[in-house]
């Protein structure tokens, strides 16, 4: 499986995203590829990348969609704070996609992440 991060440029949002974020974490169910998107700007449109920091998930060339309870099962669009966090999604996509799945649920709800 991929885990493409893309960014526009190295952003204080990807060192959040980051920290502690080893690929020797997940290396058993995942490649993490960090995209810059203005260098590569072929599918910004087509998966609307203009966060400062996005993260999406593909699987034998499938983007693979991931129900986050946010209403936006393209990508993660926001810093995760738990680098446990991190790797369960990752791993969790992991194992819906080897199913055959195009859609996964979270691990956890992140609905009521950012309530005003």
């Amino acid at each position: 499986m991929g885990c493409i991060m893309s960014c526009p440029r190295l952003h204080y949002e990807w060192l959040r995203v980051a920290h502690g974020l080893n690929m020797s974490d997940v290396k058993n169910f995942a490649v993490i590829y960090l995209v810059d998107i203005t260098e590569v700007p072929d599918f910004n449109k087509m998966y609307e990348l203009y966060d400062p920091c996005t993260v999406m998930f593909f699987f034998r060339n499938k983007h693979i969609t991931i129900d986050l309870g946010t209403g936006n099962n393209n990508k993660i669009n926001w810093a995760m704070e738990n680098k446990q966090e991190m790797i369960d999604i990752i791993e969790t996509v992991y194992r819906g996609a080897r199913k055959g799945r195009g859609l996964v649920v979270s691990p956890k709800d992140y609905s009521t992440k950012y309530r005003y």
